[in-house]
């Protein structure tokens, strides 16, 4: 076949293509040039979810008549310098694609006055073939109104998903980028609905916490740990939430550089990282995340979209984000989520209709069912009822805690109170100076051991506890075998065990902290995870793996009775351990109610 150049309206629909995705796409590529073009306001406008019509005004510079046919030229910018220098991107914007590209797949119209102007400017462009400009009247800035989108290229609209969808994705475009730019008021309106109104805030972290708090939610705000680290000449800031606040999928993790959103798998796995010795598989943190670096150290121009970046020295960047999250996480101490109070008191309140959301399967905040807790239901009508023989009513154990440390029953002093009960054999209840708290004490006790294997392997190393009749462990074949190769690692981290003839393994040491555990259910679950792991693997790397498993079988098991200096002395061991808000699994270790919000569900307030 003959080669021969495409006409310019296929080149610009083939162009379009990388660029303008859906409707969201064709917002944010508005909304950073209004950004760009200094706007303080921003007015979003969509009906049918951005299919029928896209209207974007802000009250930025604005572009003289001489400009407009420029803007509508592809790869027409004003952004780069003359020299086109791609490493020194300090805009949003750069590439000169984005106006041309949404007028070859829709009905354009741009209405702008410049600074300084006596009126302003339209000209209208449709499938890519612009026209010519007349006054019109408008103040300082501009409106971008784009009408049946993809009417171009209908092929494209069989791809677009339900307008609850795309509008969900518009929502998402601008709330990334009000994010970022605290300082610039935004307004989304979709099919007259107000989708997101938020004026203009400081610049400083108050101020962005109010406009993480708005995009993000209130339970965010609340529970969010301030970042701010350097190194060399990167800086990282933003707030980031603390491990009981998680999710089921990492769509709340926001990650921006030099004012951009980004999606780089690079900070994810930073992020991922860096709360690896707290959320269990399957869960993710809530974190909004500014990096600042200078423009010639990471590529903003590796995909039309401009949401992938590549870094310089890759290495540094992670570095500083897991060293950083790190470090507030420790600074947090014992603490636990706000929400977790208050999902324990949603589930015991009776529902009426109202009141907070409740946690979703997956994890976010949805409309709660109709009954949280029906057993208290069913316990009330049993209440009331008439009585149809003598009163009989079953005694509940529960164990009593006196001790020397109890002092005021009124006051205890101490974070987590003074134990005053236990309750299943497996919840420790304390008393607050203002409230009660409620321990899972296996899931304490396991973050206790866990803590303290880290600081001992990184010290002197881990003290092993020789058996004194060391205990056979039956396994298949392949599982011994996993064990066997390790067996050198495995005795690094205080556990020494060798094969046992066929199908088994003799277990001699163990780590002296977790004493008695369930040396059984330890061997086997090591083998089960060894067999999930890459041979190259070695324990070290996967040290926070290890450790979990060996101080979930090492601590005070559920069912276990308690006497009231046990109690307190692993109240006091919580307060002093890093972390001890929540389990290695990433679920709370304590529910704390405030005696307002006692006195509340029994109507005392």
């Amino acid at each position: 076949m003959t080669i021969r150049l495409l006409p310019e309206s296929v080149i610009n629909r083939i162009a379009a293509g990388e660029v303008i995705e859906r409707p969201a796409s064709v917002v944010k590529e508005l909304v950073e040039n209004a950004i760009d073009a200094g706007a303080r306001s921003i007015e979003v406008t969509l009906e049918e979810s951005g299919r029928r019509l896209i209207r974007v005004a802000d009250d930025g510079r604005g572009m003289t008549r001489e400009e407009l046919p420029l803007a509508l030229a592809r790869h027409a910018t004003s952004k780069l310098t003359g020299d086109g220098d791609l490493w020194s991107i300090a805009t949003l914007g750069f590439r000169g694609e984005a106006l041309p590209s949404i007028a070859s797949v829709g009905r354009l119209t741009i209405a702008s006055r410049a600074a300084g102007a006596g009126n302003a400017w339209t000209i209208d462009a449709a499938g890519g073939a612009p026209g010519a400009c007349s006054p019109t009247a408008r103040p300082q800035g501009t409106t971008v109104t784009v009408a049946d989108l993809f009417y171009a290229t209908p092929a494209r609209l069989k791809f677009l998903k339900a307008p609850r969808t795309e509008s969900g994705h518009v929502a998402d475009a601008v709330g990334r980028l009000a994010m970022c730019h605290p300082a610039v008021a935004f307004a989304l309106t979709d099919d007259g609905r107000s989708a997101l109104q938020d004026g203009p805030h400081d610049d400083g972290p108050a101020g962005r916490l109010a406009r993480l708090a708005l995009v993000m939610g209130r339970a965010f705000a609340e529970n969010a740990l301030p970042i701010d680290a350097e190194r060399e000449d990167l800086r990282l800031t933003g707030y980031a939430a603390l491990p009981t606040l998680n999710r089921a999928s990492a769509q709340h993790q926001y990650l921006f550089v030099n004012g951009r959103p980004v999606r780089d798998r690079l900070l994810m796995g930073a992020v991922r990282a860096a709360y690896a010795d707290f959320l269990h598989r399957g869960r993710h943190p809530m974190a909004a995340l500014f990096l600042e670096l200078p423009p010639d150290r990471v590529d903003v121009n590796v995909h039309p979209t401009k949401a992938e970046v590549r870094f310089r020295d890759g290495a540094l960047v992670r570095g500083l984000i897991v060293s950083a999250l790190k470090r507030a996480l420790a600074a947090a101490g014992h603490h636990a989520a706000t929400t977790v109070a208050e999902d324990a008191l949603a589930a015991l309140r009776p529902h009426s209709g109202g009141g907070r959301a409740s946690a979703g399967a997956d994890g976010d905040y949805g409309p709660a069912p109709p009954s949280r807790a029906p057993h208290l239901a069913e316990a009330q009508a049993r209440y009331h009822a008439p009585l149809d023989g003598p009163l009989d009513a079953p005694s509940a154990r529960v164990d009593a805690a006196p001790s020397a440390e109890s002092g005021d029953a009124t006051g205890p002093t101490h974070p987590l109170g003074v134990a005053r009960g236990q309750v299943h054999g497996t919840y420790v209840v304390a008393q607050t100076k203002d409230g009660i708290v409620i321990v899972d004490q296996h899931a304490a006790h396991e973050r206790i051991v866990y803590e303290r294997m880290k600081a001992a392997l990184a010290d002197a190393g881990i003290q092993r506890q020789i058996l004194l009749i060391p205990e056979v462990v039956e396994l298949d074949d392949k599982a011994v075998a996993k064990l066997e190769a390790r067996a050198a690692e495995l005795a690094d981290l205080g556990l020494v065990l060798e094969r046992f003839g066929a199908g088994a393994v003799v277990v001699r040491e163990v780590p002296a902290l977790i004493g008695n555990g369930d040396t059984q259910g330890l061997v086997r679950d090591l083998a089960d995870e060894l067999a999930e792991w890459d041979e190259s693997s070695t324990l070290r790397q996967r040290l926070a793996d290890v450790c979990s498993t060996l101080a979930c079988h090492g601590s005070v098991r559920a069912g276990r009775r308690l006497n009231a200096d046990e109690m307190n002395a692993l109240l006091r061991q919580m307060e002093a351990t890093p972390h001890a808000g929540q389990c290695n699994h990433g679920r709370p270790t304590y529910v704390e109610l405030k005696l307002a919000d006692i006195e509340r569900l029994f109507g005392r307030r």
